[in-house]
């Protein structure tokens, strides 16, 4: 089968024949992938920051957010079929541990990450659990939800942790309305009654944000903090960053009001805040990680009801590198999507 392959850190990928994965345990599922979410993720994992966490060997195939058909499973599978249309939560889980028992899957002590750890999805077939299968209505195109299963999930996660602090009268300040940040107005909009302001240097992904729920839209300009200052009376009462890198990590906590809360999503910069600052205004610093299975499941209600809805560019997997390409140059509005 063909796969996407990473030979090297701060190489380019590519695209070559590999062995199709079969099922060796009896909870193993192989997935035919209809859909391969291309992340800045994995543009952080060419440039090898990844490696320390994961120590994947090399070389490996790519793809963390993945959807498509059931191929083959185990012997012991009974939540799925062959011929079932899903989406896989990213991160297949033991069930067993303390974390998993508690409903913090993500925090599996036994957990493995396709795509960062190991072989991913951006490839023909696909390897992983019955535990990571959620199962879809047959008429869903994976194409049109793979990238839910992470990007989607991360923000939903965030969104729905801000649920109690954003009650009818708040407001919820986005950061990015990108690939997580489309996701995440539309998640805030369906569960909250919070008012919503959006800030990116895209003019177009601006557009985007007031079709997709946004009240109110600020230009990245260099005047972004004080426009949201303004907007709020002194911040908002709940900042989602879905940026967290060149410099927006201190426009997020610098536009957090007093008592309110700054949720990192995105990664990469540096926070640098004097601690007087945090204690003296009681703001809240808030990590988010990938979303649980119950997350994922709740999301696809909503994705097919039509209250969350990915807007996408796809390309055969042939072009993995012009994919990748498009999206660290900023040309990929919503997601990049692969489709063998």
């Amino acid at each position: 089968m063909k796969a996407v392959r990473l030979h090297g850190y701060h190489q380019q990928p590519v695209v070559e024949e590999v062995p199709e994965p079969t099922v060796k345990g009896p909870l193993d599922v192989v997935v035919k992938i209809g859909g391969a979410g291309v992340c800045r993720t994995d543009l952080h994992i060419i440039e090898g920051q990844w490696d320390a966490a994961m120590h994947p060997a090399l070389p490996y195939t790519l793809g963390h957010e993945n959807a498509g058909w059931v191929h083959e499973i185990g012997s012991a599978v009974t939540n799925v079929q062959v011929g079932d249309t899903v989406i896989l939560h990213p991160t297949p889980t033991c069930g067993l541990c303390r974390a998993c028992r508690a409903g913090h899957d993500m925090h599996c002590s036994d957990s493995s990450f396709p795509g960062l750890s190991h072989d991913g999805g951006m490839a023909e077939y696909l390897l992983t659990s019955a535990r990571a299968c959620v199962k879809l209505d047959p008429r869903t195109r994976p194409q049109d939800v793979a990238a839910l299963a992470d990007a989607g999930i991360t923000a939903y996660h965030a969104v729905r942790k801000a649920i109690p602090l954003l009650h009818p009268g708040t407001t919820c300040a986005l950061i990015g309305a990108g690939g997580l940040g489309h996701i995440g107005i539309q998640c805030v909009a369906a569960l909250t009654a919070a008012r919503i302001i959006v800030i990116d240097r895209n003019p177009d992904a601006l557009k985007l944000a007031e079709q997709l729920g946004a009240h109110h839209t600020v230009v990245a300009d260099g005047g972004q903090v004080d426009a949201v200052n303004d907007l709020t009376g002194g911040g908002a009462d709940v900042v989602l960053d879905f940026v967290a890198e060149q410099g927006a990590e201190q426009d997020g906590f610098a536009m957090t009001g007093r008592g309110g809360s700054y949720f990192v999503i995105g990664y990469g910069g540096t926070l640098t805040v004097p601690t007087l600052d945090i204690i003296s205004t009681e703001r809240n610093i808030v990590g988010n990680i990938v979303g649980t299975y119950n997350d994922l499941a709740e999301l696809m209600v909503l994705a097919q009801t039509g209250k969350v809805t990915l807007h996408t560019r796809t390309y055969p997997l042939d072009a993995a590198a012009q994919a990748l390409g498009d999206l660290d140059a900023g040309r990929v509005r919503g997601r990049a999507i692969l489709v063998p």
